[in-house]
């Protein structure tokens, strides 16, 4: 029998529909959902244990997955199944999780898992846009504690029109591209690219959004109604013991208050922290410890993060001793490392990154082969965190999704400011060496200089800063350039990337609800201020990008010649360009061109010669003589009827001098007028009609002699 189904419709502005439906799929999960638009469709799933587990916070996981089936191909590679996510999954999870994951009480520590799937593409939809509507509602169809409906949007700009969840299309012509999470009542995720955006349009694009976004709302709960609301589960709630914690705080707060009020390093302010957590733990019993040792040390940190929050609140004194919004001390430095292609190191108080840029041929694209796209990127940036830039020593497992999303956010607030016309592929890697706070804003601003020494003719360069908030009540401070204590005790962690004429990227997440929008103007007014502040000490180190690639870097030219000649220049069995690159010392790249109908030639290579050797090759298979046009040619064999020449300016390229047309005068030894290695001109005539073979003269060239009498 077939299952009764329910279903809810939302309707966008411009007619398009998203539909929500569930009772068909997955009904043993406790919560399942199959999300539509047009012929895109996702299912996705919440289940919870319902044993809490033995660790101290919520075992979340946000699975998002692309089945190739979905798109009618299959999976590339040897083994012909999906395995790892790639890194535009892990992006979408990324996205989900930092929306969901504030929302479930703070005490519920079940394994839960989200997982989302594409089961159908559809070319004119993007499916991370739908991820988060579709994990929201999967969770209210369940009894799985969570706090309210949230839903997640892409929003656009085309021709000065905002657009919901524009196409792939849509978005080549879009100068905005941002994705926003957010409750009925509060944005609590933002995530973008945009084309030097104001801060004023960035405000109308996340208003914009946030009105679809409490239609999905609404129509999440009228499913849940619909199908009949369940009943949030009964759960383990943690202990709590209010007299402990008012000890704990009465007896530490103030020490607290007057170490985080020195304005101390990192390492000195930590091991103070420490010192009072020990000795108060010293005035307590093995037994005490033992029976409330958890309980304690949750006290403690919530005593430190009180006298933290209310330093800044009160006196306007941050950790480290600046003002709200002061930017920690910078310093720069570029052609860091010798036998790179471009090098810079950039240091922000206790955050370092080094970054490099290597260039290449196309050759070196980064390929992309997913469900829902396919294509090259001949610009990418990667970020690695190691646990020494925070003086840890843990398990190293592969490149993790947080390097994964810092990652592409520099890369996104980059690739804006690259030249459209730029002949390599390039790729720029962050070393993360030091790591208070902001890591991948660093990133940004090293990689700006990188690609500057690089001689990459970059637009402009550009800045990042991470901003910060602390709430309580009707009271806040925005804090400019955030610690990593202040990103883990705040409210907000809002990255903002840009050049002086506008934004390029931003990443926003909110740990409070209803962040209002004069605080959100506000800490995008002060970014701005702060970006500046850091793009000034970018500029000062290197001003524009050098005009040249450096001596031992590689050098690119791009040739164009027809379709027909290469076949020519690649060789039986690539004879003739694997020989070519040996003797050069070049890297030739040949694509086709299928809207011109050419071949693109890349040469990479280091030495001018080289280079030169591979143009003159190119000039040579190319060459093409005009009918009437004078060429100078050298004599490179003698024959009894005539001599052959090799045009100068396109060596290889051979002719037959006829003996007739060496001179006026009967000619009866070819050795009587030129002889080996003699440069002489001819004129060209073409193909003549008689022999059927090009004609060169000599002759031509020379008076002719009187008539005879």
């Amino acid at each position: 029998m077939i299952p009764k189904t329910f279903t809810q419709e939302i309707r966008l502005e411009d007619g398009r529909t998203i539909t929500i439906e569930t009772g068909k799929l997955a009904k043993q999960a406790d919560g399942s959902v199959v999300v539509r638009m047009g012929n895109c469709m996702l299912l996705a799933t919440a289940v919870s244990a319902r044993q809490a587990s033995p660790v101290d916070f919520l075992p979340l996981t946000v699975d998002y997955r692309e089945k190739f089936a979905a798109a009618g191909r299959f999976p590339g590679g040897f083994f012909k199944r999906e395995a790892r996510p790639s890194n535009e999954e892990v992006l979408t999870m990324r996205l989900v999780d930092r929306v969901l994951r504030p929302l479930f009480p703070k005490d519920y520590h079940a394994e839960t898992q989200v997982m989302i799937q594409l089961m159908s593409h559809d070319e004119t939809v993007m499916p991370d846009a739908l991820a988060g509507l579709a994990a929201s509602t999967a969770i209210q169809l369940s009894d799985i504690p969570f706090e309210y409906p949230i839903s997640e949007v892409r929003v656009g700009r085309i021709d000065g029109a905002f657009v919901i969840n524009p196409s792939k299309a849509q978005l080549a012509t879009s100068d905005i591209d941002i994705m926003i999470g957010a409750s009925e009542d509060s944005v609590a995720m933002v995530e973008g690219e945009f084309d030097e955006i104001s801060e004023e349009e960035m405000l109308e694009a996340i208003s914009f959004g946030h009105a679809a976004i409490r239609d999905q709302i609404k129509a999440q709960i009228a499913l849940a109604t619909e199908v009949g609301k369940k009943e949030v589960r009964t759960y383990e709630e943690e202990d709590q013991d209010e007299a402990l914690e008012k000890a704990i705080l009465d007896a530490t707060y103030k020490p607290y208050y007057e170490i985080a009020k020195k304005g101390l390093s990192k390492a000195d302010r930590s091991e103070l922290f420490s010192e009072v957590k020990d000795n108060y733990k010293a005035t307590l019993g093995e037994e005490v410890l033992e029976e409330k040792g958890e309980l304690v040390s949750r006290y403690l940190s919530s005593s430190q993060k009180k006298a933290v929050r209310d330093l800044i609140l009160e006196e306007g004194i941050r950790l480290d001793g600046r003002a709200t919004t002061d930017i920690r001390p910078i310093w720069c430095e570029v052609d860091y490392l010798p036998s790179t292609h471009g090098s810079a190191l950039f240091t922000r108080g206790e955050t370092q990154a080094l970054a490099t840029a290597t260039l290449g041929t196309s050759r070196e694209a980064n390929i992309i082969d997913l469900p829902t796209d396919q294509g090259e990127e001949t610009f990418y940036l990667h970020y690695n965190f190691p646990p020494f830039s925070t003086g840890e020593a843990r398990p190293l497992r592969g490149t993790s999704r947080r390097e994964v999303g810092h990652g592409n956010l520099a890369q996104r607030a980059l690739k804006k400011v690259m030249p459209d016309n730029c002949p390599y592929t390039v790729r720029v890697v962050s070393e993360v060496l030091e790591s208070n706070g902001s890591s991948s804003m660093a990133t940004v601003c090293a990689g700006t200089m990188a690609l500057m020494d690089a001689g990459v003719q970059i637009k402009k360069p550009v800045s990042g800063i991470a901003m910060g908030l602390i709430t309580e009540g009707d009271r806040f401070a925005v804090l400019s350039d955030i610690l990593g204590d202040e990103d883990h005790l705040g409210d907000m962690d809002f990255k903002v990337t840009g050049t002086a004429d506008g934004i390029t990227a931003c990443q926003m997440d909110i740990k409070i609800k209803g962040l209002r929008f004069d605080i959100m103007t506000k800490a995008l007014n002060q970014a701005r201020e702060g970006r500046l502040h850091i793009l000034k000490h970018l500029t000062d180190t290197i001003a524009v990008p050098n005009a040249d690639v450096k001596a031992h870097a590689p050098k690119m030219i791009n040739r164009r010649i027809p379709n027909e000649y290469i076949g020519a220049l690649i060789g039986p069995g690539g004879k003739v360009i694997q020989e070519l690159q040996k003797l050069s010392g070049c890297t030739i790249v040949i694509n086709e061109d299928p809207v011109t109908e050419e071949g693109i030639v890349e040469i990479l290579g280091t030495s001018p010669e080289g280079i030169a050797m591979v143009e003159a090759k190119i000039d040579s298979i190319t060459f093409k003589p005009v009918v009437g046009n004078t060429y100078q040619v050298k004599v490179i064999k003698m024959l009894d009827f005539g001599a052959v020449v090799e045009y100068l300016d396109a060596p290889g390229n051979e002719v037959l001098l006829h003996v007739s047309e060496l001179a006026w005068e009967r000619t009866e030894n070819v050795g009587d007028v030129v002889n080996m290695g003699d440069v002489l001109e001819v004129k060209y005539f073409g193909i003549d009609s008689r022999t059927r073979k090009e004609k060169v003269s000599r002759k031509a060239l020379l008076p002719r002699p009187p008539k005879k009498d």
